[in-house]
């Protein structure tokens, strides 16, 4: 699965998308420790692990599931909830692999690993490598970009033409400059927008611009690679996959965000 964090972070410059990564006008690194901390859970065995995950979602070819003209998904998260409503009609087959993901539990466990304040909230890197393995090229071709990317609208990331697989993001701040780059907005969030602005941001940028996780490194080791250094990341329990009011009806209406109160 391709590294997609420089993608966007570029485009907040407005640079060129396809340059190598360099290090971003950022503040200083965080100080991580990468050692094992007292308490940090142990590395699941194999066998637990076989037992975490929907094992259709070794099978990415199979899920093509059409997504109802709307729906909603509820995400249960370490620091509370919040719903994202998507309308179909905005970004079909975006919509379309997000409704297959959400139904088959492909977010469970997973980190927001990066998080920059007033830019994205990005997950979508399973907590299982052999998930990652499996989708690492199920990509889909791009949508054409229907709707801005404003504060709280979801959207998949991209490290070029046709290249969306499963890492996403909530946009934390209104992003126009990603429209003109082909990031083509779905959803969004409309209920628990409180809570998505608290996910833990401290970390900054992803390895090895900054002091986050190495996305690589995610895929390839999964949650224990987490555990390791990064233990303040916010991460989904579990998503509940729901027709939204109206279901059937495509709209482009706005709908109206709902604040709760986030878990400390």
């Amino acid at each position: 699965m391709r590294k997609l964090a420089i993608v966007i972070a570029l485009a907040l410059l407005g640079t060129n998308a396809f340059v190598s990564a360099q290090t971003p006008a950022t503040p200083a690194k965080p100080k991580t420790s990468t050692a094992q901390k007292p308490g940090t859970p142990k590395p699941a065995t194999a066998a637990a692990a076989a037992k975490s995950y929907d094992h259709a979602l070794l099978r990415p070819a199979l899920l093509k599931d059409k997504a109802p003209e709307t729906y909603q998904v509820k995400f249960s998260t370490s620091k509370g909830d919040f719903t994202v409503s998507v309308t179909r009609a905005w970004a079909p087959r975006g919509a379309d692999r997000f409704y297959n993901l959400a139904k088959h539990h492909f977010f469970d466990n997973g980190s927001f690993f990066r998080v920059l304040k007033g830019f994205v909230a990005q997950f979508g890197l399973s907590a299982y490598p052999p998930v990652n393995a499996a989708w690492s090229k199920a990509t889909i071709a791009d949508d054409p970009v229907t709707q801005s990317n404003k504060k709280y609208y979801l959207t998949f990331a991209t490290a070029g033409a046709n290249t969306r697989t499963t890492q996403l993001f909530i946009n934390l701040a209104d992003n126009p400059r990603l429209d003109g780059m082909g990031f083509a907005a779905f959803g969004q969030v409309t209920d628990g927008t409180n809570v998505v602005d608290s996910l833990y941001a401290d970390y900054g940028e992803g390895a090895p611009s900054g002091g986050g996780p190495d996305q690589g490194e995610i895929e390839k080791q999964g949650k224990p690679y987490l555990d390791k250094g990064w233990l303040k990341l916010d991460y989904v329990k579990t998503t509940t996959l729901t027709p939204a009011p109206g279901a059937g009806t495509a709209t482009h209406k706005t709908l109206p965000a709902k604040k709760t109160t986030p878990k400390p």
